[in-house]
């Protein structure tokens, strides 16, 4: 907060009249806001599965009260990002070995439909889209920064959807790419592995080209290499402190 401040005596500041005592306040973070913070920390793996997000602590790094940080977490809870246990708090979900399975399966199953679609949907300027959006993701693999280009890898699947124009589907495949990235951060073999920027490439040519046929077929077998890339078994994660996560 900045203010500026009268002479009561004078009513001058800095040798100039001033009538009125102006205070300039940061506007203080919505529940929204803040979900889209946690949210963007736990795609980047800044949070990691299990880690604890103690509403003090997020009070404290937001400013805000509690009752707005349990807005942002109950509706963290309903994407399935977060799990909030009676009496013991919220936490990043942590999904387990059959829900990992089945988030890989359920995106094998609408994924490829929603490549044919937007093959029979995409303009010019989708495709401009994808390819900005693939230069963005090469980037930070360039630039080594995998949190971030994780993030975009996901973000270019939910992209997919939104060109075949399916809404329903579009919020859906949202879920569960950000379902995907706590699977990703538990249960991924190589811990620097990404989305083939390869199959991308070939699924853009595909949509760019009117090929329906071939943009399924790509999609289906871009999502059996990315399950194929999971490693099955439990693996601890350590302790992080949620204010490294968000930066702040």
């Amino acid at each position: 907060m900045r203010s500026i401040a009268c002479n009561p005596s004078t009513g001058q500041r800095h040798g100039r009249r001033c009538h009125v005592s102006v205070i300039l306040k940061a506007k203080p973070a919505t529940a929204a806001e803040i979900a889209a913070q946690l949210t963007e920390a736990i795609h980047e793996h800044r949070l990691q599965p299990g880690a604890k997000l103690r509403e003090d602590e997020v009070c404290d790094i937001f400013q805000v009260s509690r009752t707005i940080v349990r807005q942002a977490l109950h509706s963290l809870e309903h994407k399935g990002l977060v799990t909030i246990l009676r009496n013991k708090g919220a936490f990043v979900a942590k999904p387990s070995l059959k829900e990992a399975r089945e988030v890989f399966e359920t995106r094998s199953l609408i994924e490829p439909a929603m490549a044919r679609a937007a093959a029979l949907r995409a303009t010019p300027h989708d495709i401009a889209f994808l390819e900005a959006h693939m230069k963005a993701e090469q980037d930070a693999i360039d630039r080594e920064e995998v949190g971030p280009a994780l993030k975009l890898s996901g973000d270019f699947h939910v992209q997919i959807a939104r060109i075949a124009d399916h809404h329903l589907i579009e919020t859906l495949l949202k879920q569960l790419v950000a379902r995907s990235a706590l699977v990703i951060a538990l249960y991924w073999r190589r811990r620097n592995a990404l989305c083939d920027s390869s199959s991308h490439s070939s699924l853009v040519n595909a949509l760019r080209d009117g090929d329906a046929d071939n943009a399924e077929e790509i999609m289906k077998g871009h999502l059996l290499d990315l399950l194929m890339q999971l490693d099955l078994r439990d693996s601890p994660t350590g302790p992080v402190s949620l204010r490294d996560a968000l930066k702040k």
